[in-house]
């Protein structure tokens, strides 16, 4: 070609389309794809980034209240997009739908599986046709919770229409699944990256840049080609700093959503990261095949390490996108809200003078100050790591908290006006009638507070829990057999898929946890019972009046009871609102005598007014003026 038709005609820019499909939450947008964009437009400027919400344009053609309750039950969710990549599986898989469907806790019952499956292909099609896939040189897919079944079945319509356009996955699910056996069962994947995602695949635009990108390539840490290197799994290649990152990229998404007729838009939830990894799980003093953190946890197969962004850098990032974006709806997705920045990064977001909606996942031990310093700043919803009430179940969960602090918590969030949506697990292997009858006994004084829900143990591929098996009492590991339903024989029994299973004593669990459960449930209809009534006040509340306190019990169908604490009874109660011990207690009123002072703790214990777990006490009344309260200058309630 001569120079002249090469000036007319200019080559294009290389291309890159990075895609997330259903079933993540349609009011947000994709993390996975904002984070990638905006480090490949940062390290690669020649190169076009586009993405590709699908996902927010599935729930717009099924309805969001429709799609959200299918994408809140990931075997109903695998379910859809099964039956389109296996047509044949119709029957079967319509099977594990409506099984699903009737479990505790289902919220969407479907009336014509068949109808609804036919309206997502209808839509997943429409989308795929809209594309121009010849537009594109590389494309990738983030492939987390819920989203197997859909990104391959994508994925393979795409290949149908353009089979030599190369595509990589990655993402969590990905993580911890062999890249042999996906490539062995899914030849429409020709690369794969395990582990974090941003400099895997800026290696590979590298080599598309270069004009070197073959199914062969070798040599990329944290990536596995299909006809390169073979062998174990390779090594992760991440960021050793999350400071290189730039504010994660969402305007494709809302470019999408402003598409929408005005009714069907909405203001999103903007998701946030603060850190990679589990500080609770590196910042303990062990070896790092040690560092198991909690035993049931396998969120973190995608990380190595733990790494936190600076204070600054997160406010920035904050004020960045919802100025932008104009939303003030955050969402943290850290695994768990890291602590030791976390003081400066709410204090820097109250500078801001934003009206923010936050959301956040906390550990047990949060400080009580740092709570309320949080719902100053915005956070209106939180989940606590809470899982159990029996410390001793607690103990084989490795969760490095006990009772006191779950319920701690609990009255901080009642107290603060936080919702919390932290879970109660059961059948955690292992467990026995004394950590049943633990809970049991927990459960009468956690009545005044918001009920946790109730989670059957799962058990994930790669948990501590899988990896020592026999500890747990686990005579054997496999996958769900949900994957037999979902999947054809041969991929179900041959690939180690993320939901397992097990054999060892869960009928016997299953028997003995079930009077928990009915406890839970009449616990939540209590508790919304007496939320219903006139007066909104706490279930369990005082009032202070200086040198008396006056605390209301509210009972379900019976009178409220009322107490009235005088003197050094009403100190020690406020003094215990942050659980104390015998000998702190007595060294705050040093006039007191144990022997006077264990009587009317016990007192308090027999009334469930206070919680004793050893030598500790907690008082479980919450304040009616809860400013006030947490304006109290406070000894550490971890002492």
């Amino acid at each position: 070609m001569s120079t002249d038709t090469q000036k007319q005609f200019p080559s294009r820019p290389k291309r890159i389309g990075l895609f997330s499909t259903p079933w993540p939450l349609y009011n947000r947008p994709s993390i996975q794809l904002g984070a990638l964009k905006a480090y490949l437009k940062k390290q690669q400027p020649q190169i076009q980034v586009v993405c590709g919400h699908f996902y927010l344009q599935v729930a717009q053609a099924m309805g969001y209240q429709r799609y959200q309750a299918i994408a809140r039950k990931s075997w109903q969710a695998e379910c859809v997009y099964a039956v389109l990549l296996y047509p044949e599986r119709m029957e079967i898989v319509e099977r594990l739908f409506r099984k699903e469907a009737g479990h505790r806790g289902a919220a969407f019952k479907e009336p014509d599986f068949k109808n609804m499956v036919a309206g997502v292909k209808a839509a997943s099609q429409r989308i795929i046709s809209a594309t121009d896939w010849t537009a594109f040189d590389l494309v990738g897919f983030t492939v987390c919770l819920c989203q197997f079944t859909s990104s391959l079945y994508f994925i393979r319509e795409i290949k149908k229409r353009r089979p030599e356009l190369p595509v990589v996955v990655g993402g969590s699910l990905v993580s911890g699944i062999s890249p042999q056996g996906l490539f062995e069962h899914f030849p429409e994947i020709d690369f794969i990256v395990v582990g974090e995602g941003e400099r895997p695949l800026n290696r590979l635009a590298a080599e598309l840049l270069a004009g070197r990108l073959s199914a062969r390539i070798v040599g990329i840490p944290g990536l596995t080609a299909r006809s390169g290197e073979s062998g174990g799994r390779p090594t992760f290649d991440q960021l050793q700093d999350l400071a290189v990152l730039p504010h994660p990229d969402y305007d494709d998404y809302f470019m999408q959503l402003y598409k929408f007729p005005a009714a069907e838009r909405f203001f999103p939830n903007l998701p946030v990261e603060i850190s990679r990894g589990c500080w609770w799980r590196a910042g303990r003093n062990l070896p790092e095949k040690d560092k198991a953190g909690c035993a049931f946890c396998n969120l973190n197969l995608q990380w190595r390490g733990y790494r936190a962004k600076t204070a600054k850098a997160v406010v920035a990032e904050i004020d960045t996108l919802t100025s932008r974006h104009k939303t003030l709806a955050i969402s943290i997705v850290d695994n768990v809200l890291p602590v030791k920045n976390a003081e400066k990064i709410f204090a820097g977001l109250r500078r801001l003078n934003k009206d923010f909606n936050l959301f956040c996942e906390v550990r047990a031990s949060l400080s009580p100050r740092l709570l309320a310093e949080m719902r100053r700043t915005g956070v209106r919803q939180i989940q606590v790591g809470i899982e159990a009430l029996s410390s001793r179940l607690l103990r084989k969960m490795n969760k490095g908290t006990t009772v006191i602090h779950n319920l701690a918590m609990m009255k901080h969030c009642e107290e603060l006006g936080i919702v919390n949506t932290s879970n109660l697990i059961l059948h955690f292997p292992g467990s026995d009638e004394e950590d049943v009858a633990e809970t049991l006994r927990c459960l009468e004084f956690v009545r005044p507070f918001r009920p946790l829900k109730t989670v059957e143990f799962r058990l994930g591929l790669g948990s501590p829990v899988m990896r020592s098996a026999a500890q747990y009492g686990l005579t054997a590991t496999f996958n769900h057999p949900s994957y037999r339903m979902l999947l054809p024989p041969a991929i179900s029994a041959s690939m180690a898929l993320i939901h397992q299973a097990y054999r060892g004593n869960l009928v016997h669990q299953k028997k003995i946890w079930r009077p928990v459960e009915a406890k839970v449930a009449a616990w939540q209809a209590d508790y919304a019972a007496l939320r219903r009534d006139s007066d909104q006040g706490p279930i369990l509340g005082y009032q202070d009046g200086r040198d008396f306190l006056i605390i209301r019990q509210k009972r379900p169908d019976a009178e409220p009871l009322t107490h009235r604490l005088e003197g050094v009874s009403r100190k020690i109660y406020l003094f215990c609102r942050h659980h104390r011990r015998i000998e702190r207690i007595l060294a705050h009123f040093p006039g007191l005598a144990a022997d006077k002072l264990l009587p009317f703790l016990n007192m308090m214990t027999d009334k469930h007014l206070m919680y004793a777990e050893g030598d500790c006490y907690l008082s479980l009344a919450v304040a009616l003026n809860a400013s006030r309260t947490f304006s109290i200058p406070l000894q550490s309630p971890f002492d």
